[in-house]
């Protein structure tokens, strides 16, 4: 069993920045796919950024260039940096972990975008 504990979420002005912390306990952060999704009112979730390892790593095409996903494996923690927020981002976050056929969800962190 993984258990994922997000934080970092909060309202920031439009051209800011956010950083989303997902800490992962149950199993080694090394032996995971880690994900970041979102989900906004009224439309399905959706995978943001995605990482194996450094070298094997997806963003959605809405934002590339913006965001950063890394992992910390000493920390057994993965990060979501955002940058250069749009009103578009706003929504839930999840973090999202998968090992073999198991996948484990966090409870969600709420991210507002808004001047």
């Amino acid at each position: 069993q993984v258990q994922l504990e997000e934080s970092g979420g909060g309202l920031v002005q439009p051209g800011g920045s956010l950083r989303l912390s997902c800490a992962a306990s149950g199993r080694t952060l090394s032996s995971l796919i880690m994900g970041w999704y979102r989900q906004a009112p009224g439309k399905q979730r959706e995978l943001v950024a995605g990482i194996i390892n450094v070298g094997s790593i997806y963003y959605a095409d809405s934002v590339k260039g913006r965001f950063t996903i890394s992992r910390d494996n000493a920390r057994n923690t993965v990060y979501l940096q955002m940058n250069s927020l749009k009103p578009e981002d706003t929504a839930v976050y999840y973090c999202n972990a998968a090992w073999g056929p198991d996948v484990y969800w966090g409870q969600g962190t709420q991210v507002t975008v808004s001047s």
